[in-house]
């Protein structure tokens, strides 16, 4: 697939607003395939959110904060690696995370050169259905003709109404990952898959953390709810503390200490929570104001999103919209594997992406992830269904590396054997189901993965075997 069409009334063939992972790989694809591309971004540096504020500075606090945890609880010790003066260097760890994201986000404007994509640092505008308006830092403007426009803007934190941020005490998930000092208590409203990340990170630092949740589960909504149980009984082993089913009322600053007044919804008990941080993190938001849609004809929804088509047009034909603009779940790998398909699309392509078999992953220790539908999902359908299960406890790896806790747990239909969910809890869950992923988008039956040699001693032989478990109902090692 190769195309190129610009005319001689427009500068390029397509203009990216955004280079979160939706708009970077896009203006990657569109110019591999021959498109004339522009990549507009308001921030001073490439990525978004996910390579700035996000995904990626979040996982170097997880991953370090985990070691630290293993020294100080004696983990390491019981492994027989002994040592005295432990200490945390807040200021190394943060520098290292910093490093991260500097190394990546300049990766990409190393690929926007190798892919001749013109980058255009500003605030983009629609200003007519064929031309984008960039508005720099000093204030000047630069405006660009195009065949089409992809709006790639993603979203920012959702406020809590009536609490202030201010990303020192009172911290979104952005402030989170920028403490200069580890909190002797913290209290994170929400307690979904970004809260409970930053809850571990804080957690495993030494602070007292209690993590409030309106709904009655921990991972937010889409979780499996015997996974999401699984996840919090390990949680709380390591120190964090929830309230469910709390609705938080109000949060106010006497002093050094912030007073959160929550209520127990079932109960209609107030109670009220002191800490010296308190992190918000109650979701994210469409981030679709100012970009000129209205006066072009495109109207959002009631939650901000752009309503668009199967190939990711809007009620404007040659403008096109992505990621967490667009309605699904708000992930990053999500938003990537739009954009190629969108800009395929642009080139005369079939786009098609099946959304039941885009995983989600949370990074705590163990991780969780899954893909496909829940317990809870295949219930609601009236989908008859079966279960296998398999406890890392009793895989050979997992014993091994002393890393038990958790789970492999797939759902099958009951008649045709074939995968229709995967949810795993281990410490590796992250990387091992996107071999669920697989094996859903091409169709396979729970036969068909236990049939297929897996290296040992892995931890991947324990979604094996339970897989070996839905479809005879016997695992060879449990």
């Amino acid at each position: 697939m190769h195309c190129s069409y610009l005319s001689l009334s427009e500068d390029a063939d397509v203009v990216v607003i955004g280079s979160g992972p939706g708009g970077y790989v896009a203006a990657i694809k569109a110019a591999q395939l021959g498109m004339k591309t522009v990549c507009v971004e308001k921030n001073a540096t490439l990525g978004g959110t996910c390579l700035n504020v996000g995904c990626i500075p979040s996982k170097s606090l997880l991953n370090n904060s985990h070691f630290f945890h293993m020294a100080a609880h004696n983990d390491l010790a019981n492994r027989g690696i002994e040592f005295e003066g432990l200490k945390l260097n807040l200021e190394k760890m943060m520098e290292m995370k910093s490093g991260s994201v500097k190394a990546l986000t300049g990766g990409i404007a190393h690929l926007f050169k190798q892919n001749k994509v013109t980058h255009l640092n500003g605030h983009g505008k629609i200003t007519a259905t064929n031309e984008v308006t960039v508005t720099k830092a000093d204030g000047t403007e630069e405006k660009v003709r195009t065949k089409n426009i992809l709006i790639a803007t993603g979203s920012e934190v959702t406020p809590f109404p009536g609490i202030e941020v201010d990303e020192e005490t009172v911290v979104s998930s952005t402030g989170a990952l920028s403490l200069k000092k580890v909190p002797e208590r913290m209290v994170a409203i929400g307690a979904g898959v970004i809260g409970v990340e930053l809850g571990s990170v804080w957690s495993r630092l030494g602070s007292n953390v209690t993590m409030i949740e309106f709904l009655g589960n921990i991972g937010g909504m889409g979780i499996d709810l015997e996974v999401a149980k699984t996840l919090q009984r390990t949680l709380q082993k390591q120190g964090l503390k929830f309230k469910l089913s709390t609705k938080v009322l109000s949060a106010t600053r006497e002093g050094g200490v912030i007073k959160v007044v929550a209520e127990d919804i079932k109960k209609g008990k107030q109670q009220e929570i002191e800490c010296d941080t308190l992190l918000v993190c109650i979701g994210r938001r469409p981030y679709t104001k100012n970009l000129g849609l209205e006066e072009v004809g495109i109207k959002t929804d009631d939650r901000g999103r752009i309503p668009v088509n199967s190939r990711f047009q809007s009620a404007v034909p040659n403008i096109y919209a992505i990621g967490d603009c667009i309605e699904g779940p708000m992930l990053a790998h999500k938003a990537e594997d739009e954009g190629i398909i969108c800009v395929e699309g642009m080139c005369g392509g079939s786009p098609h992406i099946d959304y039941n078999c885009v995983p989600s992953v949370i990074y705590t220790h163990p991780e969780v992830g899954w893909v496909g539908k829940s317990e809870e999902q295949l219930k609601e359908e009236g989908i008859p269904y079966k279960v296998g299960k398999f406890p890392l406890a009793a895989n050979s790896r997992a014993k091994c590396n002393q890393d038990t806790d958790g789970m492999v747990k797939v759902l099958a239909h009951k008649d045709t054997d074939r995968l229709l969910g995967a949810h795993i809890v281990g410490s590796v869950a992250g990387e091992l189901i996107n071999e669920a992923a697989l094996a859903m988008e091409y169709g396979a039956s729970c036969e068909d993965i236990a049939r297929v040699c897996h290296a040992h001693p892995t931890v991947s032989e324990a979604f094996r075997e339970a897989n070996l478990m839905a479809y005879s109902g016997k695992p060879i090692n449990f």
